[in-house]
């Protein structure tokens, strides 16, 4: 009797499961969880043909992704508890009130890309925080190495726009990036896992005369040597001295800003920094879980729709961890106390220089 009772309950949750995964099937004949994230097929469609060049993990890539955290950052509990601001976070309002949030001084050069997805917002009647958000996990897809990021869909318009200052900049010291970031909600861990998306970034605007500079070796890649990189000592700069929020660099072509070089040798983040070098699949984690926290800054996520698997799967990683050519160990400058820097393979080679990322 307790078998056949057993085995109508087996049944019975077997039925319910099915239930549970049973896809929605869009007029297209793609399959999504729900069949309000259909809506999002076309736009994908759209967004990688025009905005990301055919699916290269290329320069929008990089200001799209760029996009989602200064829309997102600007959020502070501490200033809503004041009574001083409302609202903000991944809300798009970066891109509704661009007039007023292009020209915040950390925000400088973003007007490219918000200047870039405005006409798909308009042509997909999509609100702009989601466009945004969407746009940035997309846009991160195209990188190989890279987790597939979760996107949850439904933010409604911002109501106004974020206020100046919230924005870290390159030149801040750790100790107030850090309590930045903690106001809105943010570990130190996952300020170094945020911190991933330079692997596949560059800068235009740090050194105006060496635009599309990026911060490792392999910018079109997910992977970890932005990490290993930023802990090479600095020997050089790739263009001008004296800028703002830039330190040297250990590679002709690459840039390196002052906020990183700084978090890779704190003690508050050196050794999770560390962490990421030969660890590929701690990196991807704690950046698919810090994103997905950057992402629904100040919204209702009971509100939102999961549409994470409209999201294309990441081709895998290419390539190992690895010194670049021309430097070794003793390149390294230790940082973290409790363990040391792990022994790593050098690039055959001459020594490395790193082209700059291509404009579209």
């Amino acid at each position: 009797m307790a078998s056949k009772i057993l085995a109508t309950l087996l049944a019975l949750a077997a039925v319910s499961n099915a239930a549970l995964v049973r896809k929605a099937t869009c007029s297209d004949g793609r399959t999504t969880a729900n069949a309000a994230c259909c809506v999002l097929f076309p736009i994908l469609d759209d967004i990688q043909e025009v905005l990301f060049d055919g699916g290269e993990c290329g320069e929008e890539v990089h200001e799209s992704l760029r996009l989602t955290f200064h829309d997102a950052i600007g959020f502070s509990p501490a200033l809503t508890k004041q009574g001083k601001f409302g609202g903000g976070g991944a809300d798009g309002s970066i891109i509704t009130f661009d007039t007023i949030e292009t020209p915040f001084h950390a925000n400088g050069g973003i007007d490219d890309i918000v200047d870039a997805q405005k006409p798909f917002v308009a042509k997909h009647n999509i609100s702009a925080g989601d466009f945004i958000q969407f746009a940035g996990a997309v846009g991160v897809s195209n990188c190989p190495g890279a987790p597939r990021l979760q996107f949850l869909f439904g933010r409604p318009a911002a109501k106004q726009a974020s206020p100046d200052l919230l924005i870290p900049e390159p030149f801040d010291t750790v100790t107030k990036i850090l309590a930045r970031f903690g106001d809105a909600g943010f570990s130190p861990a996952e300020v170094v896992a945020l911190l991933a998306s330079h692997s596949v970034a560059a800068a235009d605007h740090v050194d105006a005369t060496i635009p599309g500079t990026p911060f490792d070796s392999t910018p079109g890649i997910f992977d970890s040597q932005f990490f290993i990189e930023t802990q090479l000592r600095g020997t050089l700069f790739p263009g001008t001295g004296g800028n703002q929020g830039e330190v040297e660099s250990p590679l002709r072509g690459e840039i390196r800003l002052q906020s990183d070089s700084d978090l890779a040798r704190d003690s508050r983040t050196s050794c999770e920094w560390q962490s990421f070098v030969n660890n590929q699949s701690k990196l991807q984690n704690a950046f698919k879980a810090a994103m997905a926290k950057l992402a629904v800054l100040g919204q209702d996520t009971s509100k939102l729709v999961d549409c994470s698997d409209v999201i294309p799967v990441p081709k895998p990683l290419v390539g190992t961890p690895h010194l670049p050519a021309g430097l070794t160990h003793n390149d390294i400058e230790q940082a973290c106390a409790t363990a040391a820097f792990p022994t790593l393979p050098t690039d055959p080679g001459p020594v490395t220089s790193v082209p700059p990322v291509p404009s579209s």
